[in-house]
């Protein structure tokens, strides 16, 4: 099925060049070292399987591709891919940092996403292509592994078929590939929706240690944010509301510093990564981090968009567009300043932020 909508999905997407290497990267290097580990997991469509882990609280990058086929072809099409000749499966590579998601959290979670009984085939998608499988880099994961998924198996009545090997080769899949169902949220999915909602909330009971070990953020309750803010700080990030363009306090912000979550303190965005767009409102290209904010869809006012909430907050920011500058991604994060707290890079490291001032420097 997926086959038959790659054609428009193409012409939607050409001219959205996703980058790859952002400045998530440098915070990741710069203070998670230690604590960043991958694994990469096939379960079928990869757009599916994507979009469910990046939910996970923890999961600080996603990526899709193509992994564990023949060593005699470098650099995999997805035309070449769909032949099932290639032995190539649809995996995504999943970075975490374990003090938050640890390995058998994500094993235990993605067997959630897939029959693991059924081979070579998920939902609609069949072929040697959507197997189902866990392909590890650390040899010392492989014990994690093998006893999660052998105690996962005894539910099942039928053998689980999904396959544990080291990791061969992996090829990054097409930019149109990539976040496929952030930007087109009604794309097809064999993957029950209610999962990606399961998946949020998972393990959120763990602070976000990895985007700073200094500080926590904790969402209040109803009367505390009803005491500290606004009452249309309250009204836009509790009720929905949108407020008045050119009409915000950070619309046109033109200093240095981040933006954070005005409910729980956590960042979310970074002046270098704010553009004008002309819509009254502040824009920006990507947030800091994916994992700490979700998407959903949102259907009212006759229209359809793509809502963006703050992960830990659940406090409704604004909305997601592919009209974004190509050169930064092609996507526009349009956000009420309402929702926002924004620091200038002189305060950062009062306010215990010294380790996103990295993200600062214009590249």
């Amino acid at each position: 099925m997926k086959s038959f909508i790659l054609t428009a999905a193409l012409l939607l997407t050409s001219v959205i060049a996703m980058a790859q290497t952002t400045r998530n990267d440098q915070l990741s290097k710069k203070t998670n070292m230690n604590t960043q580990s991958d694994i990469y997991f096939a379960g079928g469509c990869f757009w599916g399987t994507e979009h469910f882990m990046k939910q996970i609280n923890g999961v600080t990058n996603t990526q899709v591709g193509y992994a564990n086929g023949k060593t005699t072809i470098k650099n995999p099409t997805y035309e070449q891919i769909c032949n099932d000749n290639t032995g190539f499966a649809e995996t995504v590579k999943v970075s975490y940092n374990p003090q938050q998601a640890d390995l058998k959290l994500l094993i235990e979670l993605f067997f959630k996403t897939i029959d693991p009984t059924s081979l070579n085939r998920q939902g609609n998608d069949r072929g040697s292509q959507y197997r189902t499988g866990i392909y590890y880099t650390d040899k010392a994961d492989l014990p994690i592994i093998n006893e999660t998924v052998n105690a996962l198996a005894k539910n099942y009545s039928k053998p689980v078929v999904v396959e544990v090997k080291p990791l061969i080769n992996f090829y990054q899949a097409e930019n149109y590939h990539q976040d496929y169902l952030d930007k087109h949220p009604n794309g097809y999915c064999h993957i029950n929706p209610d999962l990606f909602d399961f998946a949020r909330k998972a393990n959120i009971g763990k602070t976000n240690d990895m985007v700073s070990p200094e500080k926590k953020f904790e969402k209040s309750d109803d009367a505390t944010l009803r005491s500290k803010l606004t009452t249309e700080q309250y009204a836009v990030t509790q009720q929905n509301a949108t407020e008045r363009a050119f009409k915000n306090e950070y619309w046109n912000e033109k200093r240095e510093g981040i933006y954070v979550d005005i409910t729980t303190g956590e960042p979310l965005f970074i002046s270098t990564d704010k553009f004008d767009s002309g819509c009254g409102w502040p824009s920006f290209s990507k947030p800091i981090d994916k994992s700490l904010i979700m998407e959903k869809t949102d259907k009212s006012y006759g229209m359809n968009r793509t809502e963006v909430r703050s992960k830990t907050g659940d406090a409704h920011l604004g909305h997601v567009f592919n009209d974004g500058p190509i050169a930064k991604g092609g996507l526009r994060y349009c956000i009420n300043s309402a929702s926002l707290k924004f620091i200038p890079k002189a305060k950062m490291k009062e306010e215990g932020y010294a380790d996103y001032i990295p993200l600062l420097e214009k590249k």
